[in-house]
């Protein structure tokens, strides 16, 4: 476990002095309106530093499109993981979440690696 949390500590770190400022959104399901037909959401925004790069030609398939990002965060940074609901803000571009990878050591996670798609 010493292992894992020296990895958190690290990644913390990287993410935090190399890493670009980005707003994770998480959404919650609200009531559903039945005159409107909507379901409300309410959201909560975290700020964290995170590493974004564009998708690899070679990752693309039916899942990943050409275009797509990846964002690379630390956990220690998060107060949840993130999943496919939630959104991405990157310099005032909402990205939809397509998936969320989330790289572990000894059963402890380190990072999450978010693909984003605006």
């Amino acid at each position: 476990m010493n292992l894992a949390k020296a990895l958190q500590n690290a990644a913390s770190q990287v993410t935090s002095k190399l890493g670009g400022d980005a707003t994770i959104r998480f959404v919650t399901a609200g009531s559903y309106n039945t005159a409107t037909g909507v379901v409300a959401e309410s959201v909560s925004d975290t700020d964290v530093k995170g590493v974004l790069e564009a998708v690899n030609v070679r990752e693309v398939n039916e899942l990943i499109q050409a275009g797509d990002k990846r964002l690379i965060i630390s956990v220690e940074d998060l107060p949840a993981a993130p999943e496919t609901k939630d959104r991405v803000v990157v310099e005032g571009v909402v990205h939809q979440i397509i998936r969320v990878a989330t790289q572990e050591q000894d059963n402890t996670a380190i990072t999450h690696e978010l693909i984003l798609r605006a």
